[in-house]
């Protein structure tokens, strides 16, 4: 099977295991959130491999814009995770990981941006 330049990154092969984490957690969550929650969760969690795919050899301009939302994403997720939570729709080891994943995301789309930048100024 071929595969498309950005399923290589590192970033995108690990927001798609946040989103296996993040449609787990979901499963277990009170069928009331399905609309709420574990919507906006799930729609988050896939936005940010989503932005990252979409955004993957446009422009350099234009794919620091799809960072950006990537970005904004992460931290839509750190919030879904932080009320699933403190709602005890997951448990401490659950929360833990999902954080420790989506400061890894993080870090990585800081050091795509970095390097996006950089090669933005070489032109």
């Amino acid at each position: 099977m071929t595969l498309f330049d950005f399923e290589n990154l590192n970033l995108y092969k690990k927001s798609l295991d946040f989103i296996t984490i993040a449609y787990k957690q979901t499963r277990k969550f009170p069928k009331e959130e399905l609309y709420c929650l574990t919507s906006q969760y799930r729609r988050a969690a896939n936005s940010i491999a989503l932005n990252i795919g979409e955004g993957y050899g446009e422009t350099i301009p234009l794919s620091l814009r799809y960072l950006r939302i990537t970005k904004g994403s992460i931290r839509e997720c750190v919030v879904c995770v932080t009320v699933a939570y403190r709602e005890g729709y997951i448990n401490s080891d659950e929360y833990s990981k999902s954080r420790e994943l989506l400061v890894d995301l993080s870090k990585m789309s800081v050091g795509y941006k970095k390097y996006l930048e950089k090669k933005l100024k070489q032109k």
